[in-house]
């Protein structure tokens, strides 16, 4: 019977082949990445059955991954695997539509457990945080979430950038436009996000976990 098809992303290479390793006798492991941009292309190279990744993620964060992964390999299964003990975390990933959350703590007892309920096509949550496996019932400002989910994914990669401090040529540089384009990006996230300061888009970007 044909095994399913797991794809890693971890940026701690040594955490990455321990989780290969937990996982391969029972799984075929085609890609492990250690950044954010590399699983989003991996992803859509190996249309793996499930990923598995980190939340924290050089590049391109794990929640702005899921989001992309959604739109571009629908079929592939989103777990997080991470050390954020979390309940907002674990409303964002699944607002992301991500089907998993696992500590890293847990992973041995945990993790393939979790793989095979989203093969089912079921969440898991690990029940370190939720007993009963079920998110709480309340949610983040719905106004804050439908405005983020409005920007487009070179919003969001600009706005990232912006909060880890770079300054508008420095994206440019990293993004391969210029910096007439990295300017226009800005502005257009002040006039839709309704804010004047760097201060205003970063904590926006914290509290939508691309930092």
């Amino acid at each position: 019977m044909k095994r399913p098809r797991l794809l890693l992303a971890d940026d701690h290479p040594m955490v990455l082949e321990g989780v290969a390793r937990l996982l391969e006798d029972e799984f075929d492991v085609v890609g492990k990445v250690e950044d954010g941009r590399a699983l989003v292309a991996a992803a859509q190279e190996l249309e793996p059955d499930v990923i598995v990744t980190d939340l924290s993620m050089p590049l391109l964060h794990g929640l702005e991954a899921s989001r992309q992964l959604k739109q571009l390999v629908p079929a592939s299964k989103v777990i997080f695997l991470t050390m954020h003990a979390d309940v907002a975390y674990a409303k964002e990933i699944f607002e992301a539509g991500a089907s998993g959350y696992v500590l890293k703590r847990s992973a041995a007892t945990e993790l393939i457990t979790a793989i095979h309920a989203v093969l089912r096509g079921q969440t898991y949550l690990t029940p370190l945080l939720f007993p009963d496996g079920q998110l709480p019932v309340e949610h983040s400002s719905e106004n804050r979430s439908a405005i983020f989910k409005n920007l487009t994914p070179r919003q969001r990669e600009v706005l990232k950038l912006i909060a880890e401090g770079k300054t508008i040529k420095e994206i440019a540089v990293i993004l391969c436009l210029s910096v007439k384009t990295v300017q226009f990006h800005k502005e257009k996230l002040t006039a839709t996000l309704h804010m004047k300061t760097k201060a205003d888009l970063t904590k926006f970007a914290l509290s939508h976990g691309l930092v």
